[in-house]
């Protein structure tokens, strides 16, 4: 699989002027342009590196929707692997795969009372439609097969586990919890309830302190 890299430099939260490289690719399967950010040469130097699958959220990456902690997660990796190293596999699955347009679909039923699933479901879509094969052959492109993985989500372990990438251990990232009432612990409650999500409920329900 060919790949062409190329020097950025990005901003994140407070902090500006991180230093990394971009990695794009050809000849991954499902006709999205994934990407992949390397931290400190994490694929050359670490002798086993973290990485991170996140799936592209525009509301929240972007924009920092209060309905998700999407955004919050992906500037807690890059923070993380500024400091140690590490590669983020950043994949164009938007909406857990059902895309944006339909997600803002869900957003609609979500204010009337359904949790993130059933407003998939409602939609005719499965629970979850990611598929990360493509991030398998992005780490083996990078020639990365033996890794610590940043996640909280089972699904994302078990995929690379059942492709043959050995994940030494699993680093979580913190909940981050929106309060009021467009804030997001419902969000988060139901990826622990339904999605098995490696979440502490007590830390999702605990009030926020004035």
């Amino acid at each position: 699989m060919a790949e062409v890299r190329a020097r950025v430099e990005l901003n994140v939260g407070q902090r500006s002027h991180i230093p990394a490289e971009i990695v794009s690719f050809e000849g991954l399967k499902d006709g999205e342009e994934h990407v992949a950010l390397v931290f400190n040469g994490a694929d050359k130097n670490q002798e086993v590196p973290l990485i991170r699958m996140h799936s592209e959220c525009l509301t929240g990456d972007v924009f920092h929707s209060s309905r998700c902690d999407c955004g919050e997660q992906l500037n807690e990796c890059i923070e993380e692997m500024h400091q140690h190293g590490g590669v983020l596999l950043y994949l164009r699955q938007e909406g857990r795969g059902i895309g944006l347009y339909n997600k803002i679909d869900a957003y609609v039923l979500q204010s009337q009372g359904m949790n993130t699933y059933e407003a998939n479901n409602h939609l005719g879509f499965e629970d979850d439609l990611r598929n990360f094969s493509d991030a398998v052959l992005m780490l083996q492109a990078l020639g990365l097969d033996h890794v610590k993985l940043m996640t909280n989500n089972p699904r994302k372990l078990n995929a690379l586990r059942n492709a043959g990438i050995q994940v030494e251990s699993v680093v979580g990232t913190q909940a981050h919890v929106k309060a009021g009432e467009s804030g997001n612990r419902h969000y988060l409650a139901t990826k622990v309830e339904h999605g098995s999500h490696m979440l502490d409920i007590d830390t999702i329900n605990k009030p926020k302190s004035k």
